[in-house]
Formats: structure tokens, sequence, C-alpha cells
């Protein structure tokens, strides 16, 4: 009964063509493969169809499947696909195969341009490019996210965004008494803070009365499409497409309003610049769309083409990293944390030993100043980001043959997947008690916040492309997680059921409904 619940339940939310080959294979396979089980219960190697029947009767658990697999297989396991998809998966987290793609032969391994189909959202942008474009354009990220007016601009809107906009709606829930989803509230605080940042606007998303976001909603359809595109040939979603059906139809509609918007600021923005506003040294409205479009005669903008397509993408780039991430990780640590009294306890003590004597227990916010040194606070959220990775998974794709460290043969037609999530549960790079949330492990014995290689901790991606906005992410967290857990009490709905999502972006697939009390009088 469960299979077929899960079916009935896919044949809702894909739509019809989509669905169709699955449940042939279904149809035709069901009893034999009940029948043939793998001793070793890994997914098994079918003529014609692979092991895409394993995939599709485990969707609704895709995340724990995959740990279960590659912990059972070394870290690095070969996913047949059906014949002559080009869709053979082979999926690792072994460290040492991580450091060799990533860092010792980072050259061979690109994000290709299967990888462009399936992420054309990004058009030309950073997340999409290789070889020299790649290059420049982070060359060019990197300089203005270092920029001491960038750094400032960060400081001042997320603290603004904290103050005006979180806070306030947070009071408002605690004296109605109402249950909120946190996550949609994490969501439109990064959306409006990134918007700002980027673009140079506050939407204005966070508020009591939580308006609708069409924008914020469009990623969210873009995200849930890019997981479809990777489970499915190409060939199905691209008939998909080419027909208008199916969650292909939801992303020609995202992408319509996503350009729409972008476009108009950019308009503006223009505009604005053509009647002599300029940026200033020390202006707090600085942003990054301006930065991009403000003449400068440097050699890493003279490489690169500053028309209306290349800021769209530039931009779009830039709000999905900064929007996803940290609401994802915020959404995650606050159950984690309120899930576990001593954790939540330690946090806490850290905190009222920053706020000055004469302040007493009261609401407040934290500045990054008084947050720079905390080390409980951080280890916790390297915790959340071991265990529940805003970004799921990673892909690669080898350009020339070759062979891995482990022993298994890479080439051209062949996807690598990174798993995040299932490296932060394998046992044999975490320990015993890699499953167990313990801030403690990223600390060391002189009370120090632990460094682990990027090999074994990838949140952050490693080697030549690792994340420039790593600082900016455990910035805007800090904030965040520091005003929330000082302030207030979060109280997770009674039955409310806590699972991850299936998109690229891995949220709470059913939110996070909690309520909201004060700390303080």
């Amino acid at each position: 009964m469960e299979e077929i619940t899960v079916f009935t339940s896919l044949f809702a939310s894909i739509g019809y063509l989509e669905i169709f080959i699955p449940i042939f294979f279904f149809l035709v396979f069901w009893l034999w493969a009940l029948g043939h089980s793998n001793k070793n219960d890994l997914p098994r190697n079918y003529p014609f169809i692979g092991m895409f029947p394993a995939l599709i009767l485990n969707l609704h658990r895709i995340h724990e499947l995959i740990v279960e697999v590659l912990s059972k297989t070394g870290g690095t396991f070969l996913l047949k696909g059906p014949w002559f998809t080009n869709m053979d998966i082979l999926g690792t987290v072994d460290p040492a195969n991580v450091h060799y793609i990533t860092s010792a032969n980072f050259p061979n391994f690109t994000k290709g341009p299967e990888f462009k189909k399936i992420f054309h959202i990004f058009g030309d942008g950073i997340f999409n490019s290789d070889f020299d474009s790649w290059k420049d354009q982070r060359k060019l990220a990197k300089e203005m996210i270092a920029h001491q007016r960038f750094h400032k601009c960060l400081i001042q809107t997320s603290w603004d965004k904290v103050e005006k906009g979180l806070i306030p709606v947070l009071e408002f829930m605690a004296e109605e008494g109402r249950v909120v989803d946190l996550q949609d509230v994490f969501k439109r605080f990064t959306f409006d803070t990134t918007f700002k940042l980027v673009m140079g606007f506050d939407p204005g998303c966070l508020s009591p009365d939580l308006p609708d976001t069409p924008f914020s909603k469009a990623m969210d359809d873009v995200n849930y499409v890019w997981f479809i595109r990777h489970i499915l040939p190409e060939s199905i979603w691209k008939l998909q497409k080419w027909l208008g059906i199916g969650p292909e139809m939801k992303l020609v509609k995202a992408e319509e309003l996503i350009n729409q918007i972008i476009f108009k600021y950019i308009s503006m923005k223009r505009d604005e610049l053509s009647r002599g506003k300029k940026m200033k040294e020390d202006e707090d409205g600085f942003n990054l769309l301006t930065s991009y479009m403000v003449p400068n005669d440097g050699e890493t903008k003279r490489e690169l083409k500053f028309d209306d397509k290349f800021l769209r993408d530039t931009m779009f780039n830039f709000m999905v990293a900064g929007r996803d991430g940290i609401s994802a990780c915020l959404t995650w640590f606050i159950w984690l944390v309120f899930t576990r009294p001593e954790v939540e306890k330690n946090i806490r003590e850290e905190l009222m030993a920053i706020i000055p004597e004469k302040e007493g227990g009261k609401q407040r916010a934290f500045t990054v100043e008084e947050l720079k040194n905390v080390v409980y606070l951080h280890a916790a959220l390297c915790e959340t980001l071991r265990l529940y990775p805003p970004v799921a998974f990673e892909r690669k794709t080898p350009q020339e043959p070759d062979i891995l460290p482990s022993g298994h043969r890479v080439h051209p037609k062949l996807r690598v997947i990174f798993n995040m999530y299932a490296m932060g549960r394998m046992e044999f790079i975490w320990g015993k008690d890699a499953l167990e949330f313990k801030p403690e492990r990223w600390i060391t014995d002189r009370g120090t916040v632990k460094h682990e290689p990027s090999s074994k901790f990838l949140i952050f991606n490693a080697g030549p492309r690792t994340c420039i906005g790593k600082e900016v992410a455990f910035t805007q967290m800090k904030i965040v997680a520091a005003a929330i857990i000082h302030n207030y009490k979060i109280e997770m709905v009674k039955g409310h059921v806590v699972c991850p999502n299936f998109d690229i972006m891995l949220y709470m697939k059913h939110g996070f409904r909690v309520r909201i009390k004060r700390r303080w009088a």
C-alpha cells in the first residue's frame, strides 16, 4: 500500500506525462522486484531500466536511501540509470575523492553543459560558468564582497531587518498567540536582506501581515523543478517543456516573473545613475547592482560584458545564494536547538556573558561586534550545517576519463555527485556518533572553534570554488539566532512532522509551525 500511496501522490504533483514511464516500469517490475530483493538491500540493476525503480519507489525518502546506500558501500556507489539516457551517477562522499575532484584535479571536473541545461535560469552567471568566464566573474564578485562598503552595508541591513522586521513579527505573533511558519519567516528575512544588498531595494516581505511574495514563491518553484530534472531523463522533461505541461510550465511562469522583476529594477537603477545619483564611499545604500553598473577601469571589469543580460544573470545568482542557504540553515538550527534544552542553555549562557552587567536581563539584539568571538553558537551552526546542509548535493562532470582515489573510473558521460546530507551522516567520516547533534565536536580543547577540512565538511564547497559568501552567511545567521534565542521561547506545534523536502534546497517539507513566547516582560 505504501508504494501505491507514493505513486498516487507523485501522479498528482508531477503530472501525467512525466510519470508515464515510472508507472510503466512500476507495473512491469513491481511484483518481480518484491520477489528479487538484493541481498545487500542495495538498488537492483534491472535490464533496460537500470536502478530507476529504486529511485521512484523511494522518492519520498530519497535522502535516507542515499545515506543507507553510501554507508554500505564505503562512501561511493555507481547508480545505473535507464539505458540510452546518460543518467548513470557516481555518488561519493569519500573525502579522498572529494579532495581529488575539487582541488587536486580541479580542471578536469567542471559543471559541464548538462548542468547548464538543468539550471538554465542561472544564465551565464557564476554558478553556471566554467573556465575563463568563471574565473573573471569570481574575481570580480570576490572584490565586491570583500570591500568595506559591502561589509558595512551587510551589517547595517541585517541589523535593521532584525530590529525593524524580524522582532516586530515575532512580537506580534507572541502577543496574538498565533501559530506561525518560522521557515516562511526566515525566507522573508533573507529575501528582504538579500534583495536590499543585491538590488538596492527592500521589498518589505517581512512584516506582521506576512504579505504575498510572488518573487519568493517563484524561487521555490524553481528549486522544485531543478530537483525533478535530476530524477527524469532529459528527453522527458524537455518534451514536457515543449508541450507546456507539468512542472516545466511552472518553471516557465516562475522564470517570466523573475526576469520581469529583475529587469525592472535594473532599468530603475540605470535611470537613477543617468540622473546623476552616484554611490558615495560612506553611503549606507551600497548594493551590488550599482557597483556592477558604475564605470570602472579595473582589469577584471574590462573582461566582462555589462549588458542587462549579464546583470540579470549575476544578480539572480547572488539572490539565490543569499536567500536560500541562510533561511534553510536557520530553520533547522532553531528546531535542533529548541528540542535540546542543554544546547539552548549553553547558547543562552554564552550570550548573557556578552551583555554588560548594568543592562541586566531584558530584550535586546546583538551586534556583529558582540558576536564576533562566540564559540558555542558558531559550533552549533556548524553542526546544523553538517546534518542539514542547505544544498543537499552538488554535481560535477569529468572532461576526460579519470580514476578516483577510491578506484572508481569516471568519464564525460557520467555524472559525479557529492551528497552533503549523506556525508554528514557517515560514521567513517564523523565517528559512531555521526547522527547526533553535538556542537562540542566543533570546539577544541582550548575552547576555540575547531576547523574541519572542506573535503569532509563540503557545505561551502572546496578548492578554487570555495564559497566567497561564507562569512556573510555566518554574520547573518548569528545575528538572527542570537536575537531569537535570547528573547524568545520557540515551541513546535504538537503533532507537526519535521522531515526534509526533496527540492534542491534542503528545507523542511511541511514548514516549521511554532508558537512564540517572550522571555522578558
